[in-house]
């Protein structure tokens, strides 16, 4: 369970950090949220196959639920592939702000 609950806060942390900064979601919600999706749907697949490869397997621990969402498929996995995939988008649209490389919306074409 400890596991679960460190996911959720740190979920919460990106999505204050963006909501501050309006980064991803806060700023685009419709796209950010079918890209999170889609990003996180995409690392679940390729767990499944690896776990039907057997190269996944899940081992009992108890700071985990117990939940299984799947064969040898924890709940707290697909909490961790959706923080992965939002925290790697929060770090490239922060990376491209600092940069100077993020233009307003509505501008097209290439700097």
């Amino acid at each position: 369970m400890s596991y679960l609950l460190i996911l959720l806060v740190l979920l919460a942390c990106m999505a204050l950090l963006d909501a501050r900064w309006k980064l991803f979601l806060f700023a685009r919600p419709l796209p950010a949220a079918a890209v999170v999706l889609l990003g996180t749907g995409f690392f679940l697949a390729w767990d499944v196959s690896a776990i039907a490869a057997g190269i996944f397997v899940h081992r009992q621990s108890p700071l985990m639920t117990g939940i299984m969402i799947g064969p040898q498929l924890p709940l707290e996995e697909a909490f961790f592939l959706l923080f992965l995939c939002y925290q790697t988008m929060i770090l490239f649209t922060g990376a491209q702000r600092v940069l100077g490389r993020d233009r307003p919306s509505g501008q097209g074409g290439r700097a």
